[in-house]
C-alpha cells in the first residue's frame, strides 16, 4: 500500500463517521478487526465493534463531527494516526474536546482501532471490577 493508498483509506474512514454512515464505516473493518476505546473497552470482530458504535450513530451524544488536524503515515507497518477535533452539539449544549487514533490496516481493511482522547473526566473503575488476571471485564 502506497502512502497516497493509506492516507486516503484513513480520510475516508474518518468521512464516513462525518456522514453518520455505520454501513460505510463497518465496511472498512476486517472480520477479526480491534476497537479499543478510549474509556478502556476494547471489542474485537465486526458484531462487537459495530455494537459499540450503535449509540453514537443513533444520535445519543448528539451530532459528532470529526475535524483532522494532522496525521502520521507509516507505510511499511500500514499504520495511520490521525489527530482530530471531535465536535458534539445537542438541542440545548455543545462542546469539543481533541484525541486521536491509531489505525491499523492489513490489505486495505482495518485490523486495528485505538482511540485516545483529551477529556476533562475519564473513566475510572473501582478494583473489584477488575478480573483475577487484573485485566478489565469484556
Amino acid at each position: 500500500m502506497t502512502r497516497r493508498e493509506l492516507e486516503k483509506l484513513t480520510l475516508e474512514f474518518t468521512e464516513a463517521f462525518n456522514r453518520d454512515d455505520l454501513e460505510a464505516v463497518m465496511s472498512y473493518f476486517a472480520d477479526d478487526a480491534i476497537y479499543d476505546e478510549f474509556n478502556g473497552a476494547r471489542h474485537q470482530g465486526k458484531s462487537a465493534i459495530r455494537k459499540a458504535f450503535e449509540p453514537q450513530f443513533a444520535g445519543k451524544y448528539g451530532k459528532m463531527r470529526f475535524h483532522d488536524e494532522d496525521m502520521f503515515i507509516d507505510v511499511e507497518a500500514g499504520k495511520a494516526l490521525i489527530r482530530w477535533l471531535l465536535t458534539l452539539e445537542e438541542e440545548d449544549r455543545q462542546g469539543a474536546y481533541r484525541g486521536l487514533d491509531i489505525l491499523h490496516f492489513q490489505d486495505g481493511l482495518l485490523v486495528e482501532k485505538h482511540t485516545y482522547c483529551k477529556a476533562k473526566i475519564p473513566l475510572i473503575r473501582k478494583k473489584p471490577e477488575l478480573t483475577t488476571e487484573g485485566k478489565w471485564p469484556d
